[in-house]
C-alpha cells in the first residue's frame, strides 16, 4: 500500500502573533488569523468572518502545538468549516518557521461534499506575517 499526495493547492494565511512568555506550560502564542486565501484547481476560497484563531504552546525546544478552527467561503458561495492540528518549529524564531498540519473539512454544500471524505496534509513556512501552506489530499 502506497500513500499518494494529490495537490489541493496553496493557502496563504495572514497571521498576527501575540506572545505570552513564562506560563505554566511554557510560552503561549496566540495567533490571530487575519486572512486566508486558498487557491487550487478544485478549491478557491477566502476566510469568512473575523473569528478564526490559532493557539500554540511553545516547548523549551521551540516546538509549538497548533489548534485552528475557521470558516472558508468559496468563490461560488459555499461555506466550509476547517479545523486542523499540527506542529510548528519556532526554534529559530517566527520568521521562516515551518508548520506541519492535518486539515479536516466539513461542508453541507453538495458541490464540495468530496471534502467531507478526505484527509488533507499541509506544510507551510512563515514569511513576513504570512504562513503559506502547500495543501495535499492523502490518497
Amino acid at each position: 500500500m502506497t500513500i499518494e499526495l494529490i495537490p489541493l493547492g496553496t493557502a496563504d494565511v495572514g497571521i498576527s502573533p501575540i506572545m505570552m512568555p513564562g506560563g505554566p506550560l511554557g510560552t503561549r502564542v496566540t495567533v490571530e488569523i487575519t486572512s486566508v486565501d486558498c487557491r487550487g484547481e478544485r478549491l478557491r476560497a477566502k476566510l469568512k468572518g473575523a473569528a478564526a484563531a490559532d493557539w500554540a504552546v511553545v516547548s523549551p525546544a521551540g516546538i509549538g502545538l497548533m489548534d485552528v478552527r475557521l470558516t472558508l467561503e468559496t468563490d461560488d458561495g459555499a461555506l466550509i468549516y476547517v479545523s486542523y492540528n499540527g506542529r510548528v518549529d519556532l526554534s529559530q524564531g517566527l520568521e521562516g518557521a515551518t508548520a506541519y498540519t492535518t486539515p479536516r473539512f466539513e461542508t453541507g454544500d453538495e458541490r464540495y461534499a468530496w471534502l467531507n471524505k478526505i484527509q488533507a496534509v499541509a506544510k507551510g513556512v512563515i514569511n513576513a506575517g504570512v504562513l503559506r501552506y502547500e495543501l495535499y489530499e492523502l490518497s
